[in-house]
């Protein structure tokens, strides 16, 4: 049974990484998936790669006026929005002493205000019709980082704001929860190879032996937790957290 048969799916960053396979993921629950992404380009691929994919729309989700015409743009044509994935994400890693003020700006407005934005446009309309899946990517990093005061001051900023989602919004059908990925192989994390001179074969050895589960992990890892949470039947689980790190500790 396609259990998210004929539900929107707007997932931001979706034109690659842990984004595109929910894309993917959604859509083989029967999720009509609706990539956002500062890259047009690539989230129309992901949409048009999908059997039943929406489409991709460009949208900075920091830009009031583009998050605006984006949800419009998507109500007026599948007129429902029942899931929302905040996954969009940038990472500028440095020392705290080292970190420029942009720095910060940067990635506090990708993760908290961009979240913000765009989750306050989109629960206007699952409120209407009383019923919406919110779902908040974090990190394990929102528990502390060493290079990463401004991403971890975000992600666990998010974690807070799904669970005063989770109680404001409750009454009104809508569940707000968190996962949390571990270390996932992406771009993004292939770029700290780039920064720090480290090998991917001797980044990827360290992180997979600090797992119990022995390996890295992979979108589809993240993909599939991410799911759960959009699923009908999970209504009554709200203003949780899941840390998918490969260890049950985090």
């Amino acid at each position: 049974m396609l259990k998210l048969e004929g539900h929107v799916a707007v997932v931001t960053g979706g034109a690659q990484g842990i984004g595109a396979e929910t894309c993917a993921r959604l859509a083989q629950d029967g999720a009509i998936p609706v990539p956002l992404d500062l890259d047009e380009a690539g989230a129309r691929r992901v949409a048009q790669a999908l059997p039943n994919g929406g489409r991709g729309i460009g949208c900075d989700i920091t830009d009031q006026d583009q998050v605006s015409a984006a949800v419009d743009q998507i109500v007026q044509q599948y007129g429902r929005i029942d899931v929302l994935v905040n996954n969009a994400g940038v990472t500028r890693d440095a020392m705290f002493y080292k970190m420029t003020r942009d720095d910060w700006d940067k990635v506090i407005a990708t993760h908290l205000t961009g979240a913000f934005t765009i989750t306050q446009e989109v629960t206007k309309h699952m409120v209407r019709r009383e019923y919406g899946r919110l779902v908040f990517v974090s990190s394990r990093a929102a528990l502390g980082n060493r290079g990463q005061t401004n991403y971890s001051a975000a992600k666990a900023g998010l974690q807070g704001m799904a669970k005063t989602l989770a109680i404001e919004l409750g009454r009104y059908g809508i569940t707000s929860n968190v996962v949390a990925p571990g270390f996932v192989e992406t771009a993004m994390t292939r770029a700290i190879t780039e920064r720090t001179g480290q090998s991917w074969e001797e980044l990827t050895a360290t992180m997979s032996d600090r797992a119990a589960v022995k390996r890295i992990g992979r979108p589809a890892d993240i993909a599939g937790a991410i799911a759960y949470f959009c699923q009908p039947e999970a209504g009554f689980v709200t203003g949780q957290t899941i840390y998918a790190t490969g260890s049950p500790a985090v």
